[in-house]
């Protein structure tokens, strides 16, 4: 009687996913692609002709095949390509040198491309996306560094800078605490996956920048050993980054049962953030005549002007010592203001944003929240 119940359980069970099947692939259901457009980004600065059909974001199955087709055999991806073109991926492939062909991290890449495909997964249901997101995970989990930490593209050092030590930290997490599309995670790679988590956050704890005994925020990247600030690319000296550090609040505010470490930590980087708002100040994008254009990605000028009604600014870097805000030329020479920057500099990389308004967005309700459980 027993195996009875089970088959018509199991009947049921293969039903139920038939039907969800057909129900994505006849309705509007598309997941979410936004992670990829850092990598299509970058193909976009190198291909200013694009006249190939690309899917439509609803096109699950052929995206998802697409990423299947791509991953390395070491289970990770290489960066900067267009993840919907419909382009022959030998070719693709072939174009590019041997080091871009290699997996990374680096431009918000593979762990992207697991989230997608555990997605797809829960979807469609085949087993070879399943397969891919598997093989994605351990080849993420090989990469952690014996401190905890990962590494980036350009240095061996943890790498804060694309989100690369928080985009594996938040797919991790989606794993440790149970999110739908990993519900199939097994107990043995479930445990890998707590523990790299455990260590991750740790290591982030540790790095946060001490400025004459305050706490503050994070670096682009921090040095394997002793955990200080480290250059990468000529113009991104060591500092304190506000881009970054947001990312990682952002990731110490998803913890559900944060320790008290990690709510001190918290709670230091806003009075940061609050101390580092930059105000009556505006960026401006300038048109720029044809035969001024630099790159086709880039047809504008950026410069600051002063607005006294404009919203706080941060810059992404700052002194670690002064807090004053600072940019870089291509050179790797500090400057104080962006019109001393390289003009490719100026709109090619981002020295002043916004990205704190979401972490302070956020706050006033993680606290809240916080404050019930202790």
């Amino acid at each position: 009687m027993s195996h009875l119940r089970f088959r018509k359980k199991q009947i049921l069970f293969f039903f139920i996913l038939f039907s969800f099947c057909c129900f994505a692939q006849q309705s509007n259901i598309s997941i979410p692609i936004d992670a990829f457009h850092d990598g299509i980004h970058h193909w976009n600065l190198d291909h200013a002709t694009r006249n190939y059909p690309r899917y439509e974001s609803s096109q699950i199955k052929e995206i998802a095949d697409n990423l299947v087709t791509y991953q390395n055999k070491d289970g990770g991806w290489p960066k900067n390509l267009d993840w919907l073109a419909v382009l022959n991926p030998d070719s693709v492939k072939e174009s590019l040198s041997d080091h871009y062909k290699e997996s990374t991290l680096d431009n918000r890449n593979t762990y992207s491309q697991i989230e997608y495909l555990a997605q797809a997964y829960s979807y469609t249901g085949t087993e070879n996306y399943k397969l891919a997101a598997v093989n994605g995970i351990n080849y993420v989990l090989s990469l952690q560094l014996p401190n905890g930490g990962w590494r980036g593209w350009d240095v061996d050092a943890i790498t804060f800078n694309d989100d690369v030590m928080t985009g594996v930290l938040n797919l991790l997490l989606d794993i440790v605490e149970g999110k739908s599309c990993f519900k199939w995670v097994d107990d043995i790679l479930y445990n890998k996956v707590s523990n790299a988590f455990d260590r991750g956050i740790g290591l982030i704890l540790r790095c946060q920048i001490t400025t004459n005994g305050v706490k503050t925020a994070w670096a682009q990247q921090h040095d394997n050993n002793t955990l200080l600030p480290v250059k990468a690319r000529t113009f991104e000296l060591p500092g304190i980054t506000a881009n970054e550090s947001s990312s990682v609040v952002l990731l110490l505010m998803r913890i559900k049962h944060p320790s008290k470490k990690i709510i001190e930590s918290v709670k230091c980087a806003i009075n940061w953030i609050e101390k580092s708002k930059i105000r009556g100040l505006k960026v401006e994008k300038i048109s720029l005549p044809e035969d001024k254009i630099i790159n086709h990605e880039y047809p504008y000028d950026n410069i600051i002007v002063k607005n006294k009604s404009a919203g706080p600014l941060w810059a992404r870097f700052y002194e670690t010592d002064t807090n004053r805000p600072f940019m870089c030329t291509r050179q790797g020479q500090k400057v104080y203001k962006l019109s001393d920057v390289n003009p490719e500099r100026r709109t090619g990389y981002a020295w002043y944003g916004i990205w704190p308004q979401k972490v302070l967005k956020a706050y006033p309700k993680w606290l809240k929240a916080i404050n019930k459980k202790l």
